[in-house]
Protein backbone atom coordinates (compact mmCIF):
# COMPACT_ATOMS: atom_id res chain seq x y z
CA UNK A 1 0.00 0.00 0.00
CA UNK A 2 1.25 3.48 -0.92
CA UNK A 3 0.68 6.31 1.55
CA UNK A 4 0.62 10.08 1.10
CA UNK A 5 1.78 10.05 -2.51
CA UNK A 6 1.34 12.59 -5.34
CA UNK A 7 -2.05 12.38 -7.00
CA UNK A 8 -0.47 11.68 -10.39
CA UNK A 9 1.22 8.57 -8.98
CA UNK A 10 -2.03 7.41 -7.41
CA UNK A 11 -3.79 7.94 -10.71
CA UNK A 12 -1.27 5.73 -12.52
CA UNK A 13 -1.65 3.00 -9.90
CA UNK A 14 -5.42 2.99 -10.28
CA UNK A 15 -5.32 3.19 -14.08
CA UNK A 16 -3.03 0.14 -14.14
CA UNK A 17 -5.70 -1.79 -12.23
CA UNK A 18 -8.69 -0.38 -14.12
CA UNK A 19 -10.69 -2.66 -16.43
CA UNK A 20 -12.66 -1.69 -19.53
CA UNK A 21 -16.38 -2.38 -19.75
CA UNK A 22 -17.73 -5.05 -22.10
CA UNK A 23 -19.16 -4.29 -25.53
CA UNK A 24 -22.62 -4.57 -27.03
CA UNK A 25 -24.38 -3.79 -30.28
CA UNK A 26 -26.50 -0.67 -30.11
CA UNK A 27 -28.72 1.21 -32.59
CA UNK A 28 -27.31 4.42 -34.04
CA UNK A 29 -30.45 6.28 -33.05
CA UNK A 30 -29.93 7.38 -29.46
CA UNK A 31 -26.20 6.63 -29.59
CA UNK A 32 -25.04 10.15 -28.70
CA UNK A 33 -22.34 9.92 -26.05
CA UNK A 34 -21.64 6.20 -26.51
CA UNK A 35 -18.07 4.99 -27.09
CA UNK A 36 -17.16 2.88 -30.13
CA UNK A 37 -15.76 -0.55 -29.30
CA UNK A 38 -14.38 -1.16 -32.80
CA UNK A 39 -12.78 0.74 -35.66
CA UNK A 40 -15.24 1.77 -38.36
CA UNK A 41 -14.14 1.83 -42.02
CA UNK A 42 -15.99 3.77 -44.70
CA UNK A 43 -17.58 1.48 -47.27
CA UNK A 44 -18.56 4.17 -49.79
CA UNK A 45 -17.45 7.59 -51.00
CA UNK A 46 -19.32 10.57 -49.60
CA UNK A 47 -20.67 12.09 -51.74
CA UNK A 48 -20.98 8.90 -53.80
CA UNK A 49 -20.99 10.81 -57.12
CA UNK A 50 -19.86 14.22 -58.42
CA UNK A 51 -22.62 16.68 -57.62
CA UNK A 52 -23.61 20.30 -57.94
CA UNK A 53 -23.03 22.63 -54.97
CA UNK A 54 -25.89 24.94 -55.99
CA UNK A 55 -28.73 25.54 -58.45
CA UNK A 56 -27.33 26.30 -61.88
CA UNK A 57 -26.35 24.81 -65.22
CA UNK A 58 -23.96 21.97 -66.04
CA UNK A 59 -22.08 22.11 -69.35
CA UNK A 60 -18.73 21.53 -71.05
CA UNK A 61 -16.07 24.09 -70.09
CA UNK A 62 -14.82 24.00 -73.69
CA UNK A 63 -18.13 25.51 -74.84
CA UNK A 64 -17.47 28.66 -72.77
CA UNK A 65 -14.25 29.55 -74.64
CA UNK A 66 -14.25 33.27 -75.46
CA UNK A 67 -17.46 33.95 -73.52
CA UNK A 68 -17.85 37.47 -72.11
CA UNK A 69 -20.54 39.93 -71.16
CA UNK A 70 -20.32 41.40 -74.66
CA UNK A 71 -20.05 38.02 -76.36
CA UNK A 72 -22.06 35.42 -74.41
CA UNK A 73 -22.30 31.76 -75.37
CA UNK A 74 -25.79 30.37 -75.77
CA UNK A 75 -26.39 26.70 -74.93
CA UNK A 76 -29.49 24.59 -75.46
CA UNK A 77 -31.02 23.12 -72.27
CA UNK A 78 -31.67 19.42 -72.80
CA UNK A 79 -32.70 18.29 -69.33
CA UNK A 80 -33.54 19.37 -65.79
CA UNK A 81 -31.84 17.33 -63.01
CA UNK A 82 -33.31 17.72 -59.50
CA UNK A 83 -31.62 16.27 -56.41
CA UNK A 84 -32.37 12.58 -56.01
CA UNK A 85 -32.72 11.91 -59.73
CA UNK A 86 -30.36 10.33 -62.25
CA UNK A 87 -29.35 12.23 -65.41
CA UNK A 88 -30.80 10.58 -68.53
CA UNK A 89 -28.88 12.49 -71.21
CA UNK A 90 -25.21 13.16 -71.81
CA UNK A 91 -23.99 16.71 -72.35
CA UNK A 92 -22.56 17.28 -75.82
CA UNK A 93 -21.22 20.36 -77.57
CA UNK A 94 -23.65 23.26 -77.47
CA UNK A 95 -25.89 21.80 -74.73
CA UNK A 96 -26.40 22.24 -70.98
CA UNK A 97 -28.53 20.76 -68.23
CA UNK A 98 -30.39 22.68 -65.60
CA UNK A 99 -29.15 21.21 -62.32
CA UNK A 100 -30.32 21.62 -58.73
CA UNK A 101 -28.28 21.59 -55.54
CA UNK A 102 -27.01 18.10 -54.70
CA UNK A 103 -27.93 16.57 -58.04
CA UNK A 104 -25.40 14.33 -59.86
CA UNK A 105 -23.34 15.80 -62.67
CA UNK A 106 -24.42 14.38 -66.06
CA UNK A 107 -21.96 12.58 -68.32
CA UNK A 108 -20.05 14.94 -70.58
CA UNK A 109 -20.36 17.96 -68.27
CA UNK A 110 -17.25 19.18 -66.45
CA UNK A 111 -18.33 22.50 -64.98
CA UNK A 112 -21.31 24.19 -63.31
CA UNK A 113 -22.32 27.84 -63.20
CA UNK A 114 -24.83 29.24 -60.72
CA UNK A 115 -28.02 30.46 -62.31
CA UNK A 116 -27.58 34.00 -60.91
CA UNK A 117 -24.61 34.47 -63.28
CA UNK A 118 -26.58 33.53 -66.38
CA UNK A 119 -29.57 34.58 -68.42
CA UNK A 120 -31.97 31.79 -69.27
CA UNK A 121 -35.32 30.74 -70.68
CA UNK A 122 -36.95 27.34 -70.53
CA UNK A 123 -34.94 26.27 -73.55
CA UNK A 124 -31.66 28.23 -73.57
CA UNK A 125 -29.04 29.61 -71.18
CA UNK A 126 -26.45 32.32 -71.84
CA UNK A 127 -22.97 31.98 -70.32
CA UNK A 128 -21.06 35.25 -69.81
CA UNK A 129 -17.58 34.08 -68.74
CA UNK A 130 -15.08 31.37 -69.52
CA UNK A 131 -14.88 28.41 -67.12
CA UNK A 132 -12.14 25.90 -66.41
CA UNK A 133 -12.87 22.15 -66.25
CA UNK A 134 -13.91 21.09 -62.73
CA UNK A 135 -15.24 24.52 -61.76
CA UNK A 136 -17.90 24.32 -59.04
CA UNK A 137 -18.26 20.54 -59.06
CA UNK A 138 -18.16 18.68 -55.75
CA UNK A 139 -16.11 15.56 -56.51
CA UNK A 140 -17.07 12.10 -55.35
CA UNK A 141 -15.36 11.30 -52.03
CA UNK A 142 -14.73 14.95 -51.12
CA UNK A 143 -15.97 14.27 -47.57
CA UNK A 144 -15.19 10.57 -47.08
CA UNK A 145 -13.35 8.08 -49.27
CA UNK A 146 -14.21 4.38 -49.24
CA UNK A 147 -11.73 2.38 -47.16
CA UNK A 148 -10.63 5.22 -44.89
CA UNK A 149 -10.90 4.92 -41.10
CA UNK A 150 -14.07 6.79 -40.29
CA UNK A 151 -13.68 6.44 -36.52
CA UNK A 152 -11.45 4.56 -34.11
CA UNK A 153 -12.16 2.26 -31.22
CA UNK A 154 -12.58 4.45 -28.15
CA UNK A 155 -13.99 7.45 -30.03
CA UNK A 156 -17.00 9.27 -28.64
CA UNK A 157 -20.06 9.31 -30.88
CA UNK A 158 -20.83 13.01 -31.30
CA UNK A 159 -23.37 14.59 -33.70
CA UNK A 160 -20.95 14.74 -36.64
CA UNK A 161 -19.83 11.12 -36.22
CA UNK A 162 -23.43 9.96 -35.89
CA UNK A 163 -24.22 11.67 -39.19
CA UNK A 164 -21.12 10.17 -40.84
CA UNK A 165 -22.08 6.68 -39.67
CA UNK A 166 -25.59 7.16 -41.04
CA UNK A 167 -24.17 8.29 -44.40
CA UNK A 168 -22.42 4.90 -44.62
CA UNK A 169 -25.66 3.02 -43.99
CA UNK A 170 -24.54 2.02 -40.50
CA UNK A 171 -27.67 1.79 -38.37
CA UNK A 172 -26.06 -0.17 -35.50
CA UNK A 173 -22.51 -0.61 -34.24
CA UNK A 174 -20.44 -2.15 -31.46
CA UNK A 175 -20.13 0.18 -28.46
CA UNK A 176 -18.94 -0.18 -24.91
CA UNK A 177 -21.59 -0.91 -22.33
CA UNK A 178 -22.53 1.81 -19.90
CA UNK A 179 -20.84 0.44 -16.77
CA UNK A 180 -22.73 0.37 -13.52
CA UNK A 181 -20.93 2.42 -10.89
CA UNK A 182 -21.92 2.05 -7.25
CA UNK A 183 -22.17 5.02 -4.89
CA UNK A 184 -22.13 4.62 -1.12
CA UNK A 185 -22.53 7.37 1.46
CA UNK A 186 -21.15 6.93 4.96
CA UNK A 187 -21.88 8.94 8.06
CA UNK A 188 -24.51 8.70 10.78
CA UNK A 189 -25.21 12.42 10.36
CA UNK A 190 -26.42 12.20 6.76
CA UNK A 191 -30.02 12.54 5.58
CA UNK A 192 -31.27 12.55 1.97
CA UNK A 193 -32.18 15.67 0.04
CA UNK A 194 -35.93 15.23 0.53
CA UNK A 195 -35.69 14.58 4.28
CA UNK A 196 -35.92 17.17 7.07
CA UNK A 197 -32.81 18.14 9.02
CA UNK A 198 -32.80 17.83 12.77
CA UNK A 199 -30.13 18.17 15.43
CA UNK A 200 -26.65 17.81 13.97
CA UNK A 201 -27.70 16.13 10.72
CA UNK A 202 -26.71 17.39 7.27
CA UNK A 203 -28.03 16.59 3.81
CA UNK A 204 -26.21 14.06 1.68
CA UNK A 205 -24.85 16.27 -1.13
CA UNK A 206 -22.03 13.91 -2.11
CA UNK A 207 -24.43 11.25 -3.34
CA UNK A 208 -26.01 13.58 -5.87
CA UNK A 209 -22.76 15.22 -6.95
CA UNK A 210 -21.20 11.81 -7.66
CA UNK A 211 -24.31 10.53 -9.41
CA UNK A 212 -24.26 13.53 -11.74
CA UNK A 213 -20.52 13.24 -12.38
CA UNK A 214 -20.72 9.53 -13.23
CA UNK A 215 -23.77 9.93 -15.45
CA UNK A 216 -22.12 12.82 -17.26
CA UNK A 217 -19.23 10.62 -18.38
CA UNK A 218 -21.50 7.85 -19.66
CA UNK A 219 -21.69 5.50 -16.68
CA UNK A 220 -24.83 4.27 -14.95
CA UNK A 221 -24.74 5.38 -11.31
CA UNK A 222 -26.33 3.03 -8.79
CA UNK A 223 -26.99 4.37 -5.31
CA UNK A 224 -26.25 1.52 -2.93
CA UNK A 225 -27.35 3.30 0.23
CA UNK A 226 -26.02 5.01 3.32
CA UNK A 227 -24.10 3.34 6.11
CA UNK A 228 -23.66 4.57 9.65
CA UNK A 229 -20.12 5.00 10.98
CA UNK A 230 -19.75 1.26 11.33
CA UNK A 231 -17.18 -0.98 9.66
CA UNK A 232 -19.55 -3.90 9.16
CA UNK A 233 -22.27 -1.73 7.56
CA UNK A 234 -19.83 -0.07 5.19
CA UNK A 235 -18.23 -3.39 4.26
CA UNK A 236 -21.65 -4.91 3.54
CA UNK A 237 -22.50 -2.11 1.10
CA UNK A 238 -19.08 -2.35 -0.58
CA UNK A 239 -19.58 -6.09 -1.00
CA UNK A 240 -23.04 -5.51 -2.44
CA UNK A 241 -21.64 -2.97 -4.87
CA UNK A 242 -18.82 -5.21 -6.05
CA UNK A 243 -21.31 -7.92 -6.96
CA UNK A 244 -23.07 -5.80 -9.59
CA UNK A 245 -20.87 -2.76 -10.31
CA UNK A 246 -17.52 -2.41 -12.07
CA UNK A 247 -16.49 0.49 -9.86
CA UNK A 248 -17.58 1.70 -6.43
CA UNK A 249 -17.34 5.14 -4.85
CA UNK A 250 -17.70 5.82 -1.15
CA UNK A 251 -17.70 9.22 0.53
CA UNK A 252 -16.70 9.79 4.13
CA UNK A 253 -14.69 7.90 6.71
CA UNK A 254 -11.25 8.00 5.04
CA UNK A 255 -9.31 10.32 7.36
CA UNK A 256 -7.60 9.25 10.58
CA UNK A 257 -10.30 10.02 13.14
CA UNK A 258 -12.09 7.73 15.56
CA UNK A 259 -15.04 7.33 13.16
CA UNK A 260 -13.09 6.81 9.91
CA UNK A 261 -13.85 3.17 9.16
CA UNK A 262 -13.88 3.03 5.34
CA UNK A 263 -10.33 1.65 4.76
CA UNK A 264 -10.94 -1.13 7.29
CA UNK A 265 -14.32 -1.81 5.67
CA UNK A 266 -12.65 -2.20 2.27
CA UNK A 267 -10.35 -4.84 3.69
CA UNK A 268 -13.24 -6.55 5.48
CA UNK A 269 -15.03 -6.73 2.11
CA UNK A 270 -11.99 -8.54 0.69
CA UNK A 271 -10.41 -5.62 -1.17
CA UNK A 272 -6.73 -4.74 -1.25
CA UNK A 273 -6.09 -1.12 -0.25
CA UNK A 274 -3.63 0.27 -2.79
CA UNK A 275 -3.39 3.92 -1.77
CA UNK A 276 -4.04 5.68 1.51
CA UNK A 277 -3.80 9.48 1.40
CA UNK A 278 -2.42 11.97 -1.12
CA UNK A 279 -0.12 14.95 -0.82
CA UNK A 280 -2.92 17.11 -2.12
CA UNK A 281 -5.21 19.89 -0.96
CA UNK A 282 -8.15 19.61 -1.10
CA UNK A 283 -8.77 15.90 -1.53
CA UNK A 284 -5.80 14.45 0.32
CA UNK A 285 -7.91 12.22 2.56
CA UNK A 286 -8.76 9.10 0.54
CA UNK A 287 -8.41 5.35 0.29
CA UNK A 288 -8.30 3.44 -3.00
CA UNK A 289 -8.64 -0.29 -3.35
CA UNK A 290 -9.27 -3.13 -5.77
CA UNK A 291 -10.98 -6.49 -5.62
CA UNK A 292 -11.21 -8.92 -8.53
CA UNK A 293 -10.36 -6.16 -11.00
CA UNK A 294 -13.03 -3.80 -9.66
CA UNK A 295 -11.90 -0.47 -8.26
CA UNK A 296 -13.05 1.18 -5.06
CA UNK A 297 -12.52 4.90 -4.54
CA UNK A 298 -12.95 5.99 -0.95
CA UNK A 299 -13.37 9.77 -1.08
CA UNK A 300 -13.54 12.38 1.62
CA UNK A 301 -16.84 13.31 3.19
CA UNK A 302 -16.03 16.99 2.62
CA UNK A 303 -17.83 17.85 -0.63
CA UNK A 304 -15.14 19.92 -2.34
CA UNK A 305 -12.42 17.48 -1.28
CA UNK A 306 -14.43 14.55 -2.61
CA UNK A 307 -15.06 16.13 -6.01
CA UNK A 308 -11.52 17.48 -6.41
CA UNK A 309 -10.20 13.98 -5.72
CA UNK A 310 -12.77 12.57 -8.14
CA UNK A 311 -11.66 14.85 -10.98
CA UNK A 312 -7.92 14.48 -10.28
CA UNK A 313 -7.73 10.69 -9.89
CA UNK A 314 -11.01 8.85 -10.36
CA UNK A 315 -12.35 10.53 -13.49
CA UNK A 316 -9.58 9.25 -15.82
CA UNK A 317 -10.20 5.74 -14.48
CA UNK A 318 -13.93 6.11 -15.04
CA UNK A 319 -13.29 7.31 -18.59
CA UNK A 320 -11.06 4.28 -19.21
CA UNK A 321 -13.75 2.00 -17.76
CA UNK A 322 -16.30 3.52 -20.16
CA UNK A 323 -13.99 2.77 -23.11
CA UNK A 324 -12.61 6.23 -23.93
CA UNK A 325 -9.44 6.03 -26.02
CA UNK A 326 -8.20 9.31 -24.56
CA UNK A 327 -8.94 8.96 -20.87
CA UNK A 328 -6.31 11.28 -19.41
CA UNK A 329 -7.45 14.88 -18.93
CA UNK A 330 -6.51 17.47 -21.49
CA UNK A 331 -3.92 19.88 -20.17
CA UNK A 332 -3.25 23.53 -20.91
CA UNK A 333 -1.51 26.54 -19.42
CA UNK A 334 -3.64 29.17 -17.73
CA UNK A 335 -2.84 32.64 -16.49
CA UNK A 336 -4.44 33.58 -13.17
CA UNK A 337 -6.67 36.63 -13.48
CA UNK A 338 -6.59 37.29 -9.74
CA UNK A 339 -4.01 36.65 -7.05
CA UNK A 340 -4.21 33.55 -4.84
CA UNK A 341 -3.26 34.54 -1.32
CA UNK A 342 -2.51 31.21 0.36
CA UNK A 343 0.72 29.26 0.70
CA UNK A 344 0.72 25.72 -0.70
CA UNK A 345 2.96 23.39 1.34
CA UNK A 346 1.48 20.46 -0.61
CA UNK A 347 0.25 20.34 -4.18
CA UNK A 348 -2.96 22.33 -4.34
CA UNK A 349 -5.71 22.19 -6.95
CA UNK A 350 -7.87 25.27 -7.43
CA UNK A 351 -11.03 25.33 -9.47
CA UNK A 352 -12.31 28.05 -11.75
CA UNK A 353 -13.55 29.06 -15.15
CA UNK A 354 -11.71 29.67 -18.39
CA UNK A 355 -11.69 33.16 -19.84
CA UNK A 356 -10.36 33.59 -23.38
CA UNK A 357 -12.09 36.88 -24.09
CA UNK A 358 -8.82 38.64 -24.95
CA UNK A 359 -7.30 35.69 -26.81
CA UNK A 360 -5.21 34.59 -23.81
CA UNK A 361 -6.09 31.42 -21.91
CA UNK A 362 -6.87 32.87 -18.50
CA UNK A 363 -8.52 31.39 -15.44
CA UNK A 364 -10.76 33.12 -12.96
CA UNK A 365 -10.42 31.08 -9.79
CA UNK A 366 -13.48 30.63 -7.62
CA UNK A 367 -13.42 33.18 -4.80
CA UNK A 368 -13.90 30.59 -2.07
CA UNK A 369 -11.60 27.54 -2.08
CA UNK A 370 -11.96 25.02 0.72
CA UNK A 371 -12.51 21.37 1.64
CA UNK A 372 -16.21 21.79 2.33
CA UNK A 373 -17.18 24.52 -0.14
CA UNK A 374 -18.95 22.69 -2.96
CA UNK A 375 -20.23 25.83 -4.67
CA UNK A 376 -16.63 26.56 -5.73
CA UNK A 377 -17.14 23.85 -8.35
CA UNK A 378 -20.44 25.14 -9.74
CA UNK A 379 -19.80 25.98 -13.39
CA UNK A 380 -16.14 24.99 -13.03
CA UNK A 381 -14.53 23.88 -16.29
CA UNK A 382 -10.83 23.95 -15.36
CA UNK A 383 -8.63 23.03 -12.41
CA UNK A 384 -5.17 24.53 -12.03
CA UNK A 385 -2.33 22.80 -10.18
CA UNK A 386 -0.24 24.84 -7.75
CA UNK A 387 3.09 23.05 -7.13
CA UNK A 388 4.01 22.01 -3.58
CA UNK A 389 6.03 24.63 -1.76
CA UNK A 390 4.53 27.58 -3.63
CA UNK A 391 4.09 30.93 -1.87
CA UNK A 392 0.97 33.06 -2.40
CA UNK A 393 0.59 33.65 -6.13
CA UNK A 394 0.27 37.01 -7.86
CA UNK A 395 -2.20 37.72 -10.64
CA UNK A 396 -0.59 36.80 -13.95
CA UNK A 397 1.01 33.60 -12.61
CA UNK A 398 0.99 30.82 -15.23
CA UNK A 399 -0.03 27.33 -14.04
CA UNK A 400 -0.59 23.91 -15.54
CA UNK A 401 -4.29 23.12 -15.63
CA UNK A 402 -6.70 20.29 -16.42
CA UNK A 403 -9.73 20.86 -18.65
CA UNK A 404 -12.74 19.11 -17.20
CA UNK A 405 -14.79 18.90 -20.42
Amino acid sequence: MEKNIPFEQAREIMLANCPVAGAENAPLSGSMGRILAEDVLAVTDIPPFPRSPFDGYAFRAADSAGASRQNPVTLRIIEEIPAGSTPSKAIIAGTAAKILTGAPIPDGADTVVMYELTEFTDDFVKIFSMAAPGTDIVPAGEDVQAGMVLAKKGDLIDPALAGSLASQGIAAMLVYQRPKVGIISTGSELVEADQPISGGSIRNSNRYALEAACAGIGAEPVYLGRADDNTDEIAALIGKGLESCLMVFTSGGVSVGDYDFTPAAMELAGAEVLVRGLRLKPGGACAYGVKDGRLIFGLSGNPSSAMTNFYAVALPCLRKLCGHRRFLPRMTKVTLIDSFNKKSPNTRIISGRLDISDGTVRMRASVMQGNSILRTLVGCDVMAVIPAGSPPLAAGTVLDAYLLY
